[in-house]
């Protein structure tokens, strides 16, 4: 007969546990895998296999009765930490949104707003149209990979059971708000610029040539420039983003 003691059981479920909840939580909080499109049983699917591939890698877990305050706390720990670590990546994102915001603003695009079923907010098309994109580029430089390693590796900095809060006073989590403004007016900056420099001359040409309807040729020519100029933006959209990734997921490795 075979008898499988408590002790042993824990043993084998809690170096799958701790990192299944860590990785479940990223998941849910991590652009583009968080939208309600993807099904919650591939985020669970998805972290169970990454809870698995990464065991190898992984530090030594600590064994805690499941039915102490203790494993209610490393519970806790797991989840605020893979949410975090979303939340980081997801402040670049709302970032380049922001940057869309103002050159939208600028444009006039601003009164084309829609709601948005996927993230179940509301939106301007050009904004929408940054995060598309930045989406896309988040995938073509193998940034889910990049994250995937950096949670890996925050077991390490962040070890399960030591100090279950550590990475609270550690990475400030609540100073990263300010990376969304600076990020997103350093992308917009060159566009608002540019569209100051036609506002400019548009008022110019309305006091040169007084019997011109400015209004009338005003805003289809804003919108021409600004268009030109996000054509123009988009190929050089990777080096900040990515530099704003790696400066993000450097709190977690």
């Amino acid at each position: 007969m075979i008898s499988v003691t408590e002790a042993q059981l824990l043993a084998w479920i809690t170096p799958l546990l701790w990192p299944l909840i860590r990785a479940l939580a990223l998941l849910t909080s991590l652009p583009v895998f968080s939208q309600r499109s993807v099904p919650m049983r591939v985020k669970v699917a998805l972290a169970f296999f990454i809870s698995l591939s990464a065991q190898a890698s992984l530090p030594e877990m600590p064994v805690v009765a499941m039915d102490s305050a203790a494993a209610f706390t490393l519970v806790l720990q797991q989840v605020l930490i893979g949410i975090a670590l979303g939340f980081s990546v997801r402040l670049v994102f709302a970032a380049v949104e922001l940057a869309g915001e103002v050159i939208g603003l600028q444009m006039g695009l601003n009164f084309a707003g829609f709601f948005d079923p996927a993230t179940a907010s509301s939106g301007t098309a050009s904004s929408r149209f940054f995060g598309t994109m930045v989406a896309f580029l988040f995938i073509i430089i193998n940034g889910h990979l990049a994250i995937l390693t950096v949670l890996v590796k925050s077991f390490e900095m962040f070890p399960v059971g030591e100090e279950p809060f550590a990475f609270l006073w550690r990475t400030q989590p609540q100073a990263w708000g300010a990376e969304i403004f600076s990020l997103g007016l350093w992308i917009a900056l060159p566009l608002v610029g540019m569209l100051m420099f036609v506002n400019l001359m548009l008022g110019v040409i309305s006091r040169v040539a007084p019997q011109i309807n400015i209004f009338a040729i005003g805003f289809p020519v804003t919108l021409g420039v600004g268009l030109l100029g996000m054509l123009l933006t988009l190929p050089l959209m990777q080096q900040p983003f990515t530099m704003a990734l790696e400066r993000m997921m450097s709190h977690f490795q």
